[in-house]
């Protein structure tokens, strides 16, 4: 059931755009990003939404999360017709279709120079790490399994270095020539939360390909006794990836929120 009928559809613009923040379990989707003859959660989502208004929509990520990775503050923007937009109904019909692997959490109009991505200030990521010799089956989708003791005042030793703005060539996947890797992080910090699980929060202005899994990869080698924390400086002003560690599982990873 649609919005409107296909006749209105058909001769009308898209004056009024929405803001939806969305949350995802990225297991089993190729990324955010829509690619075709991929199952991903842009494109499952931009599809579900066309069904339920009857006319296609183009979304706006606020960051376009990686193969595994999930979500609980992801952003989307896109441009719709005001007449027959009800936000409740739309909102409750995508989570009965797409939950509980992709949820609405809250959809709103927005003033038309709101872009998704442009108008982020910050996002903030969590990394989920669980410490302990035994695995947890119902944490298995969601953080990363450790087995071996790790440092964690280490590991907050290796967070000082990351803050501030720096070249993180040395944690990111190459982009285009001349794309610059230069990002300023705002804050970076480990949190033990009791019984094994440990968490990383990393906040900055933009992250580039890779680059949070990255940087949690090569402090669970410092963890480990494998790097020093003392490295880590030397690891950024090397801006060669092969100085750092390999990246973390994806599961582990959490778009936690977008700032604007």
């Amino acid at each position: 059931m649609t919005l409107f009928d296909d006749a209105e559809a058909s001769s009308i613009e898209y004056p009024v755009r929405v803001r939806m923040t969305v949350a995802y379990d990225g297991t089993g989707f190729h990324g955010f990003a829509a690619h075709e003859g991929v199952k991903t959660v842009g494109g499952t989502l931009a599809a579900t939404i066309t069904k339920v208004v009857g006319y296609p929509v183009q979304l706006t990520c606020a960051g376009r999360t990686d193969k595994g990775v999930h979500a609980w503050g992801q952003v989307v923007s896109f441009d719709a017709e005001e007449f027959g937009l009800d936000l409740e109904m739309l909102q409750k019909s995508l989570n009965r279709m797409l939950g509980p692997a992709i949820v609405v959490r809250e959809a709103s109009k927005v003033h038309s120079t709101f872009d998704a991505r442009r108008s982020a200030v910050a996002r903030r990521y969590r990394y989920t790490v669980l410490n302990r010799p035994v695995p947890d089956p119902f944490l298995a989708r969601t953080a990363w399994h450790v087995a071996a003791p790790l440092d964690l005042r280490g590991l907050t030793l290796a967070c000082d270095p990351v803050i501030g703005e720096h070249d993180f060539s040395s944690f990111c996947r190459l982009p285009e020539p001349d794309a610059s890797l230069v990002r300023r992080v705002h804050d970076a910090r480990w949190l033990d939360l009791g019984n094994g699980l440990l968490r990383f929060d990393i906040e900055a202005s933009a992250f580039c390909h890779q680059m949070v899994r990255s940087i949690v990869g090569t402090m669970v080698d410092i963890g480990r006794g494998k790097k020093k924390a003392g490295d880590m400086s030397t690891i950024i002003r090397a801006e060669d990836r092969h100085a750092a560690g390999q990246p973390a599982p994806p599961h582990g990873l959490c778009l936690w929120e977008v700032v604007y």
